[in-house]
């Protein structure tokens, strides 16, 4: 989160009004929960009587996207710092990507909140920043890969890789092992998933989203939602059947 703000701060694009810092900004509750001084139009959009964590996703961005208060974006961001970090790492595979991309999707709010459209619901909006997002780190990847490949010119090199990755230490246990391999056959064959079957999985059988969220999120209709969630789970099904018969042939 403190990479985000740092980000907010020396990005020299366009954003929402400075915020504000001064102490007077604000004043504190016996609980610590704190209510800002507003003007008159601010206390007719927003509600203001109630502390901030009681407001809905979609006053807290256009709250922010008109006062510029930091706090109200930093509330977003705790909102949904484990749950999309959760989903980046499911749809990437990597931790330091996910979180390249999840810096990456904030500062998109961020720079764009400008373009949320106020009849919209915030969460399906912040998935398809993500999203898009995530492909973007994916493509960037690849591109990386193959300039990798080329610039590659030490064969002793890679073989010492080669032979760091086959000497690492394996001393699990066997139960552990055995679940860290279904987990990670289950994981390659979400992977191996083509990419409009794995996207609607993981938002909606990971992250929990409707069907009508996650046909947002798509830019598609419900009805393409479902039948490629059921063709992603068939694929699985198969996919994990297969395994199956071939270890215990």
């Amino acid at each position: 989160m403190v990479a985000v703000q740092e980000g907010l701060v020396h990005s020299k694009q366009k954003g929402p009004a400075p915020m504000r810092n001064s102490l007077q900004d604000r004043t504190y509750s016996d609980e610590g929960s704190y209510w800002m001084k507003r003007t008159d139009l601010e206390k007719r959009q927003f509600p203001w009587h109630v502390p901030i964590r009681e407001w809905s996703d979609e006053n807290l961005l256009l709250a922010y996207r008109a006062t510029g208060d930091r706090r109200l974006f930093e509330e977003l961001i705790r909102r949904y710092e484990r749950e999309l970090f959760n989903y980046l790492k499911q749809y990437l595979g990597d931790t330091q990507l996910a979180e390249d991309a999840f810096q990456s999707t904030f500062l998109q709010i961020h720079l764009k909140c400008d373009q949320f459209d106020s009849e919209r619901r915030f969460r399906p909006w912040l998935y398809a920043v993500a999203t898009n997002q995530a492909i973007d780190t994916q493509r960037r990847r690849r591109r990386e890969r193959m300039v990798s490949l080329d610039q590659a010119t030490s064969s002793a090199d890679q073989a010492n890789q080669l032979k760091e990755l086959v000497d690492a230490p394996a001393d699990l246990p066997a139960e552990d092992l055995e679940r860290d391999e279904e987990r990670s056959l289950v994981r390659r064959a979400v992977e191996d998933l083509p990419e409009p079957l794995r996207q609607v999985l993981l938002l909606v059988y990971f992250q929990g989203l409707k069907y009508r969220e996650a046909a947002e999120v798509l830019g598609v209709p419900v009805g393409t939602v479902k039948s490629r969630l059921h063709a992603a789970i068939r694929k699985l099904e198969r996919t994990l059947r297969q395994h199956q018969l071939s270890t215990h042939v």
